[in-house]
This record gives structure tokens, C-alpha cells and sequence, in this order.
């Protein structure tokens, strides 16, 4: 139920934040998004009735399993329902435009999903998995981050005040570095605290690439691509900020899988 909830969830979140740039105008006139992916209403896949269609079902499809776990576990459930409503609702518009966007993703894919879900699971909260849902909430950030950053041109002349709109491009780019060197110190924390176990260290193994993206991010976008870049142009950091991503976010994965599987091992010793 709660997988099912936090997907359709998602799904109403990207679809609303279609639509809302459409009806805004934001996509017209060759708007950086609309140059590296289709955009439903603006190319014409969807009609805005239908686009509704897909809003309502897949709002209805998160809002039920959100009720049932209200039912099963009472008002704190309500409150995490109610923040989760209000960040599929509100952060095309406004919290985009006030700089908050990015906030707003990593409260929503750290504490919200992953320690609100860890509560309707168990029924109880846990500061330190709050914490412990930090480290992949930050790596998911840092991608918004690079995303707003190579169109930061284009909000900027739209008036979308996302975060790296107000920072500037320079300290933006440098507060994604640190956002991305945050993400192997609170590991270290958790590890040493022993909440998580050292095997959660595998994620160092991605230093390699966050190496290749300090290099990027220390410098400003390129005009054009290099000819060796096999990116999406006129993505740029946004590509490199998801290239380690993957590998930090799979390593993250994998190290909770082994760490579970040893622990159901010696469980039954």
C-alpha cells in the first residue's frame, strides 16, 4: 500500500508540474525543458481534459492508500498525509518560484517517504532513520540542483526564482558540491554512531565519480558541448549530478541489501 501511495503520489506530482508550466507559459518559446524531452501539453501529446484524467486517477490511486494507513495509525499519519498533499499540490507553484523547490525535494524524498514510511511500517518514529534518509534525499537534490542551474538563464528571465536563480550560478554550483560531500559525512555518522553498519561504507566507491563532478561543477557551463559528451545538450550539470547519483544511490542500495541478508544469516545461526 505504502509503495503503491508514494509512486501514484509521485506520478500526480509530475504530471501537475505540466500542466501548471503550461498553463503559465513557462515551456513556450523553446524553454530549455521543453529543447531535451518531450513536455505532454506543450507538444501537444495530451489535451488539458485528459492530462485532468490522469491527475484525478493517479491523485485518487495515491490518496487511498494514504487514508488506510491514516485509519491504521492515526494522527501522525494524518500529519505526513497532509505534508505529502501539500508538496504534490503546491511545489510547481509556488514553492518553485520562491526558491524552496529544492528544499521541498529533499524533505520529501528523505524524511517524508522514507522515515514517514518507516512509521506506517512499524508504527513508530525514528529520529535516526530521519537522519539515515538524508544521504539519498541529498543525492536525488543534487540533481534538481544541476537541472535548475543549466536553465538558470531562462528562470531567471521568466521569473522561476528556484534556489540557484537566487544563489547565482558560482555559489550555487558550489553549494551542490557540498551538498554531495554532505551526503559520505552523514554516512560516516551513521556508521559511527553504529546505526548503520560499516558495510554502508560501499558508497565510497563512488568517489571516483564525484571526483569527474567536482571537476565539472567547478567550472561554468560550456557553450557548447565538448564532442566527447554524451549527455543530452542543454543538460550539463544536471547529467553529471545524476551520473553519480546512480552509482551512489546503487552502491547506498546495495550495502542495505547485504547488511539485511548477513543479518538474516547469522539471525539463523
Amino acid at each position: 500500500m505504502l509503495t503503491i501511495g508514494l509512486i501514484m503520489a509521485h506520478a500526480t506530482n509530475n504530471l501537475m508540474n505540466d500542466y501548471v508550466d503550461h498553463v503559465k507559459g513557462v515551456d513556450k518559446d523553446n524553454y530549455t525543458r521543453a529543447e531535451y524531452g518531450p513536455q505532454t501539453l506543450e507538444h501537444g501529446l495530451l489535451t488539458k481534459r485528459e492530462m485532468w484524467k490522469y491527475m484525478i486517477v493517479t491523485g485518487i490511486l495515491a490518496l487511498v492508500p494514504g487514508i488506510y494507513l491514516t485509519w491504521l495509525h492515526g494522527e501522525t499519519a494524518l500529519i505526513l498525509l497532509g505534508l505529502g498533499a501539500f508538496f504534490v499540490l503546491f511545489y510547481t507553484w509556488p514553492l518553485k518560484y520562491l526558491g524552496l523547490g529544492e528544499i521541498s525535494v529533499m524533505i520529501v524524498w528523505g524524511p517524508l517517504m522514507i522515515g514517514g514510511g518507516y512509521f506506517v511500517i512499524t508504527g513508530n518514529w525514528s529520529w535516526n532513520v530521519f537522519i539515515a534518509s538524508l544521504p539519498y534525499a541529498i543525492s536525488v537534490t543534487t540533481v534538481l540542483f544541476g537541472k535548475h542551474i543549466d536553465k538558470i538563464v531562462d528562470d531567471r528571465k521568466k521569473h522561476i526564482f528556484t534556489l540557484p536563480v537566487l544563489l547565482g550560478e558560482k555559489k550555487a554550483r558550489f553549494t551542490a558540491i557540498s551538498l554531495m560531500l554532505l551526503q559520505y559525512v552523514l554516512i560516516v555518522y551513521l556508521v559511527v554512531i553504529r546505526f548503520l553498519s560499516p558495510i554502508l561504507l560501499i558508497v565510497f566507491l563512488a568517489l571516483p565519480r564525484f571526483k569527474t563532478v567536482l571537476k565539472t561543477f567547478k567550472s561554468p557551463k560550456p557553450h557548447e558541448p565538448p564532442p566527447e559528451y554524451p549527455g543530452n545538450w542543454p543538460l550539463w550539470f544536471v547529467s553529471f549530478a545524476f551520473w553519480h547519483n546512480r552509482r551512489f544511490g546503487s552502491l547506498f542500495v546495495l550495502g542495505l541489501i547485504v547488511t539485511l541478508i548477513i543479518q538474516k544469516i547469522l539471525g539463523m545461526l
